[in-house]
């Protein structure tokens, strides 16, 4: 069972959530406010911990570089993205937690490199002068003692060498928060620990969606903003090729305002090309997944991303993640009455969320929005990439869930489930819950099921 000071916690949560659901029933769009990121608040709500957010650091801090991209002004859509250091070369390894190797670059003797690596030698292999400016507000400058000053800079964070090319490639995994499609966001403290995590463990580049959010934008606006980042990532990556063979600029990069340039703008809109996807990103493994509300996101952008097909060519979704995701149907499933009042989010509470996401004319149980099993859904399940489904012992959504993956499996689908013992909705993610132990343990155990569908052709891959 949970300790008493999880229960104690979920029972202050389930009030504060009760009380933003019915403070919602109420609001319009003049009342809600909207923060452009993807946050929605009340009074009630924006004094909670759920409130918290973490600014953006290009400088890897604790092994992860972060960045925030808004994609779409009209609709308010953005980005984060968490670049792990394993994506640099080799040559930057003495690159750790935002600091520099203080090394004398002295031209005039060949044998310095030489001497400062001998002498640096904990640090591992030498510094390219090109790469210093990922680190944070410093630079080097060598005086006419032949010594070297540190001087301060404006801060540019970490921004890859000009060629795109030769850089190591990751796959990326795009994510959606939870919330019950009303509250969350890409940058709060929660998720921002959780998608840091899962950079590292599964060694990918995460790109957290900021999707709109309910009762201020109902069904389907966050499954076409998730689709959205599927689309740009694509345009990213075309972007990339076309820079790559452009003979318009030197070493790689398209110049705004070339011929090519505009051709590009007119046949992929107004999209600038980001760097850290450029050099580092892999589209063509994309990795979906959801977490919560999320989830069920994610399970819908997957099946888009099917029905799209060549257009979003070269983005292949090839594996998704469903961290107990938020279904729901007509017919109630064991958990679904056993466990209806359980920790932190009960079903009456989840009911009003629904009811805040569908539109009012459309509400039911068994909308296609909500029951991953009901009959006609397109694509069929066979076309279905593998399926990882996370679920806790005490959630009251977990059945559905676990039919949803049982019915994947029976179709042909690589569909697995993690069951976590006396873990509740949400025990990886939350944010009095996310540095346990047991969310640590599912960020592992994830990541070895990433890494084995994400592996490169020829790759020894173990457990």
């Amino acid at each position: 069972m949970p300790s008493v000071g999880v229960k104690f916690q979920s029972a202050l949560f389930k009030l504060m959530f009760k009380r933003h659901m019915l403070s919602l029933g109420g609001a319009t769009a003049a009342a809600t406010k909207h923060d452009g990121n993807g946050v929605v608040s009340s009074s009630s709500w924006s004094s909670s911990a759920a409130a918290a957010t973490t600014p953006a650091n290009a400088s890897f801090v604790d092994g992860v570089a972060t960045k925030d991209i808004n994609i779409d002004p009209l609709l308010a859509l953005s980005l984060r993205i968490f670049l792990p250091q394993s994506a640099l070369p080799n040559h930057t390894r003495a690159v750790f937690l935002g600091k520099v190797v203080d090394k004398q670059f002295d031209s005039e003797d060949n044998n310095s490199r030489e001497d400062n690596n001998n002498n640096n030698n904990n640090f591992g292999d030498w510094i390219h002068e090109d790469e210093l400016q990922i680190l944070d507000s410093t630079s080097r400058r060598r005086s006419r003692s032949g010594t070297t000053t540190t001087t301060t800079t404006g801060y540019r964070g970490y921004t890859p060498s000009n060629s795109i090319t030769n850089h190591k490639k990751l796959p990326i995994m795009v994510q959606f928060h939870g919330g019950a499609f009303v509250s969350g966001s890409k940058d709060s403290a929660a998720n921002d620990i959780f998608c840091r995590r899962m950079a590292k463990a599964c060694n990918v580049i995460v790109v957290a969606v900021g999707y709109r959010l309910a009762p201020e934008y109902k069904c389907p606006s966050a499954y076409e903003d998730g689709f959205e980042a599927l689309n740009w990532l694509a345009k990213q990556a075309n972007l990339a090729e076309c820079s790559k063979s452009s003979t318009h600029v030197p070493a790689g990069f398209m110049r705004k305002g070339s011929d090519s340039y505009k051709e590009l703008v007119d046949s992929f809109g107004n999209f600038a090309l980001e760097p850290w996807i450029a050099a580092h990103g892999d589209v063509t493994r994309t990795i979906v997944l959801g977490v919560s509300s999320g989830g069920n996101i994610a399970d819908h952008v997957t099946r888009m991303a099917i029905r799209a097909g060549s257009s979003l060519e070269p983005v292949k979704v090839v594996a998704q993640v469903l961290m107990y995701p938020f279904f729901l149907g007509k017919l109630p499933t064991h958990s679904e009455m056993k466990l209806a009042n359980t920790y932190f989010f009960d079903k009456a509470s989840c009911l009003l969320a629904w009811k805040h996401f569908l539109p009012s004319t459309e509400f039911e149980l068994d909308h296609p929005a909500a029951d991953p099993l009901i009959s006609g859904r397109e694509p069929p399940l066979k076309q279905m990439p593998p399926t990882l489904t996370v679920v806790a012992e005490l959630d009251w959504m977990k059945d559905r869930a676990i039919a949803y993956s049982e019915a994947l499996r029976k179709a042909g689908i690589d569909a697995t489930v993690l069951e976590y013992k006396d873990a509740v909705h949400e025990f990886a993610t939350l944010d009095v819950l996310v540095k346990s132990r047991q969310a640590e343990s599912c960020a592992e155990d994830m990541a070895i099921w990433v890494k084995k569908h994400v592996s490169d052709k020829g790759t020894e891959f173990s457990y």
